[in-house]
């Protein structure tokens, strides 16, 4: 769904912040950021645009500039929890095996993939079963999740020794493995979560898979380089 379109000087674009202090998020981050807030703390259906123009500090019409509506935001939000480590993996998947093995590669995903889900904001990540988005609206959000866990059950199955895997076909392998990452959001909402948790998943997916302790070693230090350079790119984009 587009946003309408409008004429640049058309009053009552978002504040910088509620309060006339400089933000670091622009209108648009602001809105998404309240909105995961309330969209966790009272659920999508619970929540109305004017509850995020309010928590925003703005007028409701201003929340229009940027959004169609509520679906939109929930849509960009979702979105962002899974889009970079779709990019990301595109990136290295063609790579492997020449420059870096199946399993540096897992290791390098689960990594970066347990990573992002931690600074999702509000943990949004929790609205993943809810049944809203089970709706036909958020078709894209779950294609692009689909997507996600196709390429862990790819990795997965280049990875693995074939005896630890026996009678699971790429799938269900990724479903398996795409869980394993999205334990970060669970361990976030009993505020158990921390840095050295994205080692630890990206350690639990190649053990799913048969890799022994040392196997896991090698592909830790496959993997640096990989999540380097994503993070090299990351920096790059936001000082650009």
């Amino acid at each position: 769904m587009s946003s309408p379109s409008v004429s640049p000087n058309r009053p009552g674009r978002p504040r910088a912040a509620a309060d006339g202090a400089t933000s670091p998020l622009s209108g648009r981050e602001q809105i998404l950021d309240a909105a995961a807030a309330l969209f966790v703390e009272s659920g999508f259906s619970g929540t109305s645009t004017r509850a995020i123009a309010d928590r925003v500090g703005i007028r409701q019409q201003s929340l229009y500039y940027h959004f169609a509506g509520k679906d939109e935001i929930l849509v960009e939000l979702l979105s962002n929890s899974v889009r970079p480590s779709n990019e990301f993996v595109r990136s290295i998947e063609t790579r492997v095996p020449h420059d870096v093995g199946a399993a540096g590669a897992l290791y390098a995903l689960a990594s970066m993939d347990a990573r992002t889900l931690r600074r999702t904001p509000h943990n949004i990540g929790v609205l993943y079963l809810h049944p809203e988005v089970q709706d036909e609206r958020f078709d894209a959000f779950r294609q692009e999740r689909a997507q996600l866990r196709a390429a862990y059950g790819r990795l997965g199955a280049a990875a693995a020794h074939p005896d630890a895997v026996a009678g699971l076909d790429e799938s269900r392998l990724g479903m398996l493995l795409i869980q394993l990452a999205e334990v970060v959001i669970q361990l976030r909402r009993d505020g158990e979560s921390a840095d050295d948790d994205d080692a630890t998943i990206a350690a639990s997916c190649l053990r799913l898979v048969g890799l022994t302790t040392a196997e896991i070693e090698t592909a830790r230090a496959e993997a640096v380089d990989l999540i380097l350079m994503a993070e090299e790119s990351e920096t790059a984009l936001s000082s650009s």
